[in-house]
């Protein structure tokens, strides 16, 4: 009689996974060591390797074990932090493991849904709603009813387009969002966002547009102190509220990411960071781990206007001691595209480095930044009428950045849209999305066929 092994089953090979992470570590490098080896564990697997079917009946359980997971990772920062441990390796292995967590938390959301797409008329649904385990809560928030926004709360979001995408690639370590943002509460109860948008400044928007704004994943953290939090949140707002009185001056975006360079322009992240040093008379200073631009070639931010070597990137409040994660939201109608968008730009970002590839201009993108650059000095109803020709484009937006913008927008799309018809052919032909070495291959094969020039990005001289 013919006997057959037992397919693996994916619960065990994470319970392996985990147990790496889980291994007591009496220094930094032993603690970067376990979490490096349960990264490598989860980046080893392979859905292949599983029933399908089987595996989508459990993906309800394994999703909110993975959750669980990334908690009670999350929750040893601090433990961690005041043993001395975090050291950068450490931070690096703490962030992947939460990264690759994540990776594995999104396929099986994709399997769920049986991998269904958002439609080319339909937008992302609004944070925080939907029912296919798309919310995730901290049980130690669980109430069993929706969970009200508090004044203070931070939104660490991740956006659709390829700038959110290099925005969340370009640090040293990769990271899944793009945004930070704190909600305020006024004296009317109405909920707002208060935020740095790059075609905008600092800005004040109702919340419930915030989470309605092309959003693909968000993450809600609240400060352990809420008489503080509330404190920031109404300093921040009425600081940017009177920007936009008459009279008041604008808080335009902070393009060099500089955490010294003055207040009158501010980055998504520094906003936070400015609220939460207002309410403590700046004896509060976020981030306690930060993020460095430490590439080799420096091309692409060096265009976009980036001098810092060191930031607060929105990320980076993922690992803030001070802060618990109340909940955290994906569409996961998106997320395989979200995916794909940052191992795309890991390849982008690794061609700059390791062979010198540089963006360079033509004339179409030249007139695209001169007119960008014209549309920056126009009134924001003149905007909103061009909106569609000329995209929003702030008044210190430099002529580089904003052909930079396009460069990259015009190299990744069609790269993008190859591997998402791979993906989607994955998904027919072995009921699997592309595991990350597959894609890696892909884009490889890809630059040494396309050789000196790939979109806009060419090789120097």
């Amino acid at each position: 009689m013919l006997r057959t092994m037992p397919r693996a089953r994916l619960e065990d090979d994470l319970a392996a996974a985990e147990a790496f992470a889980s291994r007591p570590a009496a220094t930094a490098n032993e603690l970067a060591d376990n979490l490096t080896q349960m990264y490598e564990a989860v980046y080893n697997v392979s859905l292949d390797r599983y029933d399908v079917r089987a595996l989508a009946r459990s993906a309800p359980q394994l999703v909110s074990t993975l959750f669980a997971h990334r908690l009670r990772l999350r929750n040893q920062v601090v433990d961690w932090h005041n043993k001395g441990f975090m050291s950068l390796p450490a931070q690096r292995a703490v962030r992947g493991a939460l990264r690759i967590a994540r990776y594995a938390t999104d396929m099986l959301g994709e399997l769920n849904i049986g991998y269904a797409q958002l439609g080319p008329h339909e937008n992302t649904m609004r944070a925080f709603c939907g029912t296919d385990l798309n919310t995730f809560v901290n049980p130690a928030f669980a109430t069993g009813h929706d969970l009200p926004f508090q004044a203070g709360d931070l939104l660490l979001m991740r956006g659709m387009h390829h700038n959110s995408a290099a925005i969340a690639r370009i640090g040293d370590v990769d990271s899944q969002f793009s945004h930070l943002c704190i909600v305020h509460t006024d004296e009317a109860g109405k909920q707002w966002v208060v935020e740095s948008l790059i075609e905008a400044g600092a800005v004040i928007n109702p919340l419930d547009a915030a989470l309605a704004h092309g959003v693909g994943r968000c993450v809600l953290l609240r400060h352990k102190d809420a008489a503080l939090a509330r404190r920031a949140a109404a300093l921040i707002h009425d600081l940017v509220a009177r920007s936009h009185a008459e009279g008041g001056k604008r808080i335009w975006y902070d393009f060099s990411m500089e955490l010294t360079s003055p207040e009158t322009e501010l980055f998504c992240s520094k906003l936070v960071r400015l609220a939460y040093a207002l309410a403590t008379q700046r004896q509060y200073a976020l981030p306690t781990f930060t993020t460095r631009y430490d590439m080799k070639n420096r091309d692409f931010v060096d265009r976009i206007g980036v001098t810092a070597r060191e930031t607060f990137a929105p990320a980076d409040i993922e690992l803030e001691p001070d802060f618990d994660i109340v909940a955290e939201w994906q569409d996961y109608r998106v997320t395989s595209r979200l995916r794909l968008q940052d191992l795309l730009m890991d390849e982008l970002f690794r061609w700059m480095d390791d062979y010198g590839y540089r963006f360079k201009p033509d004339l179409p993108v030249r007139l695209i930044g001169a007119f960008g650059k014209l549309s920056g000095r126009f009134s924001d109803q003149a905007k909103n009428l061009i909106e569609s020709v000329v995209p929003r484009v702030p008044p210190n937006m430099r002529r580089s950045a904003i052909q930079a913008v396009a460069m990259l927008q015009f190299t990744a799309e069609p790269l993008l849209k190859d591997l998402m018809a791979l993906e989607r052919h994955s998904v027919e032909r072995r009921g699997r999305p592309l595991h990350a070495r597959e894609v890696f291959e892909h884009l490889e094969a890809r630059r040494q066929a396309l050789g000196h020039k790939i979109g806009y990005l060419e090789l120097s001289a």
